[in-house]
C-alpha cells in the first residue's frame, strides 16, 4: 500500500502552492505515495494559472481515506483561510503567515492521529509568521511544540549521505566553544537512536574534525585532543560504532562512498556546505526524535519568483520520496 504523505501547502504568497502542484503531478510520486495536501483550494486554483502549472483537478476531502489518488487529481484538506481579495503573491503578509502555520498544525494533527505516515513540508517565511502573530521562528520549533518534543534533531540526507549537526544557529565562535566531550557524547547517542528509528541499524558514524586536519594532535587547535578524541573513546567503550575525528576535507567524501552511515558535523556550515554543494536541490532535512516522521525541502519561499511558474519542484519531490523511503520502518520517539 502506498503511504499517505501529508503536504502542508506553505506560504500562499510564496512558491509553495506551485511546487505542490508539480509534486503531486509527478509520475514517480504518483506511483509511490498518496499525497494529502493541506491548504487552501482557492490558492491552489490560482496556482494552476501560473505558466506551465499542471492542470490538476482539485478534490476537497476531510480525511485522507476520502481521496481519489489517481493521475490528474490533487486531494486537499481545504482550510479555506485566505481572503483572495487580500492575497498578493510575492509579498510578505501576516494573513499568509498565519495560514501557513495552520496548514502545518493540521498536517501534524493528521500524523499524530496516525492518519498519515509522514509529513513533507514546503517552505514558510519567518517574517510572515511573525506578522501573523505566530510565535515560532520555523518548522522545527512548531513541530517540537505540537508533538511535545523538547529538542528535535535535524538530519540532512543527499544521495544516501546523512549528516547531523552538533551546533547550528550560533556564531562560529560560539560553535567552537560548544565542541565539548559531553555534548559530543550526547549527540552521538541521540543520533544513533534517531538512525535506529529510521531503520538504519548497521554501519559506522563518523565525527568530523573541527580544525584543519583535525588539529594535527594539537598543532592547529586543542579541541580534538581535549574533547573529540576522549568523547569517541568513551563512546566506543560503551559499545557505540563511532570513529573520528576525521578531517572535514575528507569525511563527507568517505561517507558518500559508503564508508560511514552518517557524519556528525561540528558546526552549521561545515555540514551545509558539504551537502548542498553535492546537490543543493536534493538536500533534504529529516527531523528526528519526534513521534512522527517529517521531511522537508531546505530552501525558502522565493517570493521573488512566486507566481511566475518557474519554481523547481525537485526538492519537494525528493522530500516526499524520502518520507516514503523511511515511513515503513519509522519508529517514533522523543
Amino acid at each position: 500500500m502506498k503511504p499517505y504523505i501529508a503536504i502542508p501547502m506553505g506560504d500562499p504568497a510564496g512558491i509553495g502552492p506551485e511546487i505542490v502542484l508539480k509534486t503531486v503531478a509527478d509520475e514517480e510520486i504518483q506511483k509511490i505515495a498518496r499525497c494529502v495536501v493541506v491548504g487552501d483550494k482557492n490558492v491552489l486554483e490560482l496556482a494552476k494559472t501560473y505558466p506551465g502549472s499542471p492542470q490538476l483537478e482539485i478534490n476537497v476531502i476531510k480525511l485522507p481515506e476520502e481521496g481519489k489518488y489517481e493521475p490528474g487529481v490533487l486531494n486537499v484538506v481545504d482550510l479555506n483561510n485566505i481572503d483572495m481579495n487580500e492575497l498578493v503573491v510575492g509579498e510578505i503578509s501576516g494573513m499568509c503567515g498565519k495560514a501557513a502555520y495552520e496548514y502545518i498544525a493540521e498536517s501534524i494533527r493528521l500524523a499524530n492521529e496516525n492518519l498519515v505516515a509522514a509529513v513533507a513540508t514546503t517552505p514558510i517565511n519567518k517574517e510572515s509568521l511573525k506578522k501573523g502573530g505566530i510565535n515560532y521562528i520555523g518548522h522545527t520549533e512548531i513541530f517540537g511544540a505540537l508533538t511535545g518534543t523538547e529538542d528535535p534533531l535535524t538530519m540532512f540526507e543527499v544521495k544516501g549521505m546523512r549528516v547531523f549537526f552538533l551546533t547550528r544557529h550560533v556564531s562560529l565562535r560560539q560553535a567552537c566553544d560548544l565542541v565539548t566531550k559531553d555534548r559530543i557524547k550526547d549527540y552521538v547517542r541521540r543520533c544513533t537512536e534517531a538512525l535506529h528509528r529510521l531503520g538504519v541499524t548497521e554501519g559506522t558514524m563518523a565525527v568530523a574534525g573541527l580544525n584543519p586536519h583535525s588539529g594535527e594532535h594539537g598543532l592547529f587547535g586543542n579541541e580534538e585532543v581535549e574533547h573529540v578524541y576522549p568523547a569517541i573513546e568513551e563512546l566506543q567503550a560503551e559499545g557505540y560504532d563511532v570513529v573520528g575525528p576525521i578531517g572535514a576535507d575528507s569525511v563527507f567524501h568517505l561517507a558518500l562512498q559508503g564508508r560511514f552511515n552518517s557524519v556528525l558535523s561540528l558546526y552549521h556550515d561545515q555540514g551545509h556546505i558539504a551537502t548542498k554543494t553535492l546537490d543543493f536541490e536534493k538536500t533534504i532535512a529529516v527531523t528526528n526524535g519526534m513521534p512522527i516522521l517529517r521531511t522537508s525541502v531546505d530552501h525558502g519561499t522565493a517570493m521573488d519568483i512566486a507566481g511566475k511558474g518557474i519554481a523547481s519542484a525537485v526538492s519537494m519531490i525528493e522530500a516526499v520520496r524520502l518520507a516514503v523511503k523511511y515511513a515503513p520502518s519509522f519508529r517514533g520517539g522523543k
